[in-house]
């Protein structure tokens, strides 16, 4: 993926998301047809007692990591809303940036389908996991 297709989709975060959402200082790694990895730093607004990163940054991260993931398999944004976001919190993350890859599952006319990994981007553990299901307006 060439530079200026990441750029795109980093554009996307100021040009679709809210001023929360952009707060939570999401970077695009890398993304191909199907999937999007954004880093979020670690923060101290972002984490709870123990520094350890809240649940709610995480779902918000990873439904924005989604929305991106779909602007990447469909070249371009579509709008759509979030019908489904169920998540996993299989260990707590704390003193590290945390890696959101996406990817999409299925995207159908009205539907569209995606799993999410959050991960430590220096232990390369998964915090947590997501399913997601979006409805294309």
């Amino acid at each position: 993926m060439s530079t200026h297709d990441l750029s795109t989709l980093q554009q996307a975060l100021s040009d679709y998301f809210a001023p929360w959402v952009q707060a939570l200082n999401l970077q695009v790694v890398s993304a191909n047809t199907s999937s999007v990895v954004v880093r979020m730093p670690s923060s101290k607004q972002l984490s709870r007692v123990g520094d350890m990163l809240c649940g709610q940054a995480m779902m918000a991260a990873a439904d924005t990591a989604m929305v991106l993931a779909l602007i990447q398999h469909f070249g371009g944004f579509r709008p759509c809303t979030t019908v489904q976001l169920s998540s996993s919190f299989l260990k707590p993350l704390s003193q590290q940036d945390a890696l959101i890859e996406a990817r999409v599952l299925r995207a159908g006319k009205s539907l569209a389908f995606g799993e999410i990994d959050l991960r430590g981007a220096e232990d390369g553990k998964t915090a947590s996991r997501f399913t997601t299901t979006y409805a294309l307006l």
